[in-house]
């Protein structure tokens, strides 16, 4: 009878335990821990391989990691320091003008409840939704500049 009673403890454990796995949320934050780490690291890489080489072309030293001063015997790396430093301010000013910027941009419009289609741009003057590949407007014949 306890064995039982322990088997079916087990199976409304376990029935809760799939509920609770197989419920979006969970599903949806796995999938955004995934694809922020693969972002995370494609902004990273152009941060350290394309940004801070840019940064040292202009000014000279883009790696600050030797830069060190010594009290009463102890080692302050501030190299490392102003390297983490410099290298977040990038990767924050990249993530806000290629990411948040845009989005929002986006979500401004959808809130305005217009419609958000790729395929599409608005003519300067009429102001109509037409093709990206068109050269002149459907509605007021406006020749349109690329």
């Amino acid at each position: 009878m306890q064995t039982i009673i322990k088997i079916n403890n087990l199976k409304i454990m376990f029935k809760g335990f799939r509920d609770f796995i197989l419920r979006g949320n969970v599903i949806d934050l796995a999938v955004a821990v995934v694809i922020g780490g693969a972002f995370g690291s494609i902004v990273t890489a152009l941060v350290k391989d394309i940004i801070t080489p840019l940064i040292g072309a202009i000014g000279g030293t883009p790696d600050f990691s030797n830069l060190i001063f010594t009290l009463n015997g102890s080692k302050f790396l501030i190299g490392d320091f102003l390297n983490a430093l410099i290298s977040f301010l990038i990767i924050s000013a990249v993530i806000y003008f290629l990411v948040v910027l845009p989005m929002n941009t986006i979500m401004a419009k959808i809130k305005k409840g217009e419609k958000v289609d790729p395929t599409n741009k608005t003519c300067s003057e009429c102001l109509s939704q037409i093709p990206l590949k068109a050269t002149r407007c459907k509605f007021c014949t406006a020749v349109i500049k690329k």
